[in-house]
Order: C-alpha cells, then structure tokens, then sequence
C-alpha cells in the first residue's frame, strides 16, 4: 500500500517545496535556510538513530555512496535552485530547466544498466515536459533572465539528474534513518561554512518563516527524501523521474491557492498533457 501512494504523497510534498521555500527565503538568507533546515533535520534524526540503531553501510564504498548522493541533492542541487531564485530567476524559469530531468535519466541509464526506453515511453516523456512548459508559459510566461539564474538552474538539473541515475546504478537499500542521517549531516557540513563565507545569515523569526521551515525540515527532507529514495530503488529510474513532469503543474496549483498566484486557462491545459505524459511512461505494459 505504502509503495502505491508513494507517487502521490512524493509529488504533493514536493511541488509544495517550491512555494514554501519561496516564504522562508523572504525571511532568511538562502544558504543559511539550507543549513538551518538541514540543522533541525540532523537533530530530529539523531535520539531516532540512537534509539531504533538501524544497520549501518558495511563498507566505506557505502558510506561514500551515501554522502555523495546526499552532497549532489541537499548542497548541488537544493543549493543551487535556491540560488537561482535568490538572483531573481522566477520559479517557472527554474521549473521549466530542472522539468529536464526525466529526459536527462532516459537517455542517460540505458547507457548504463539493462534499463530501456521504450518508444510509448519517449513519446510520454516529450508530452510531460510539453505539458509542463505549458503550465509555466501559460501561466507566467518564461521572461528574458541573466545568464547566472541559467546557469545556477542548469547546475541543479544536473545535479538532481545525477544524483538520480548514481542512485540507480549504485545504490544499496539502507534503512531511511540511516541514508537520511548520513546525507543530512554531510548537507550541513558543507552548507553552513558556506553560508558563513558568503552571506550574513540574516534570519527574521516570523510565524510563516517557522511554519515553512517546519516544513521543509518534515516534509521535504525527511518523507518526500525518504519515499523519493525508496521509489528510486524499487522502480525503474525512468519511470520514476518522469514524475518530475508533474512538479510545476502542481507548483502552480499550490502556489495559486497559498500565494494567490493566478492559473491561466492554457495553464490548465498544460497540466492535463503533462499528466497523459506521465501516465504513458508510469504505466504498466499489460501483455
């Protein structure tokens, strides 16, 4: 049951990320969000390690799995897609670049495993990410950006793209409280020296910053992380990603009913294209 909802649950806590995280930045610095956000993450995790003790990574290859793929998604790819709003990019022109991912993966892991790309599958591919730039056009329009929020929003596609087939490839199924542990705290290590270096670490205590921090520490990092991983693992990397379709159409709903942010007739069309285009790749092929 827990693995049929997961695509459901996954996508509704993630495309909320995107307008939460919106709020807290208006509060705080974006790096010191990140770290500040991985800080309490850590501090939830740690008395449950200590007190349910899950198996650990028996090797060091293990070990550096994890902390690699934690680095690519909680520093790379989270840090960059922060940054790119922060220099004034506008979430649909960070949505429509990462909505690349699931091209990315499909042409990326036949090259490396037995995983195909069927043609019902390209053609469901094509039509998400035609849906999703549709919802982003139609709703807001794709307006002219600097070359830096190109350039930070193509760093996180790449990221989130590698991270994604690196845990295909070569990732070992550890328990959740485990894998998160161990990404968490290496996203901290590196994001809080960071913000020292290059921000003040502004933070403006209100109740929205609170109530979206409380969320991106429960809701993006620890269960939309978790179920993300476990899809990963136990479905094929592709179909997987091609939920990533789904992101910005659902973005812009939740963003229309939290910020008011008003959905465009073409926009509603989008939403349904890029849904078709995911059923096709999700789908299974009955025989």
């Amino acid at each position: 049951m827990l693995v049929r909802l997961a695509p459901a649950v996954f996508l509704l806590l993630w495309s909320g990320g995107f307008t939460v995280a919106k709020i807290g930045i208006a509060d705080a610095d974006t790096i010191t969000l990140l770290s500040l956000r991985y800080a309490c993450v850590v501090i939830l995790l740690l008395p449950l390690c200590l007190h349910f003790r899950p198996a650990l990574p028996r090797s060091l290859a293990e070990w550096l799995h994890l902390a690699f793929v934690g680095f690519l998604i909680q520093v790379v790819y989270f840090g960059t897609a922060w940054t790119a709003f922060e220099l004034g990019g506008s979430a649909g022109t960070v949505a429509l670049v990462t909505s690349l991912q699931p091209l990315l993966v499909a042409i990326a892991m036949p090259m490396l495993s037995s995983e195909r790309v069927s043609a019902r599958h390209w053609c469901g591919l094509l039509l998400g990410f035609t849906g999703a730039a549709i919802v982003i056009v139609g709703n807001e329009g794709v307006h002219g950006v600097s070359a830096q929020v190109i350039l930070f929003s193509v760093a996180a596609l790449l990221a989130f793209s590698l991270a994604t087939v690196w845990e295909k490839r070569f990732g070992v199924a550890h328990h959740p409280l485990t894998s998160n542990t161990v990404q968490y705290v290496v996203g901290f290590a590196f994001t809080l020296p960071l913000a020292w270096f290059i921000e003040d670490m502004h933070v403006l205590v209100t109740v929205p910053f609170l109530l979206a921090l409380a969320y991106l520490v429960i809701g993006n990092s620890i269960l939309a992380i978790s179920l993300l991983l476990m899809m990963i693992r136990q479905g094929e990397a592709t179909r997987v990603s091609a939920l990533f379709f789904l992101v910005p159409p659902l973005s812009a709903v939740i963003a229309w009913w939290v910020l008011d942010e008003r959905m465009m007739p073409l926009a509603w069309a989008g939403m349904v294209i890029a849904a078709v285009g995911v059923w096709l790749v999700t789908r299974r092929a009955t025989v």
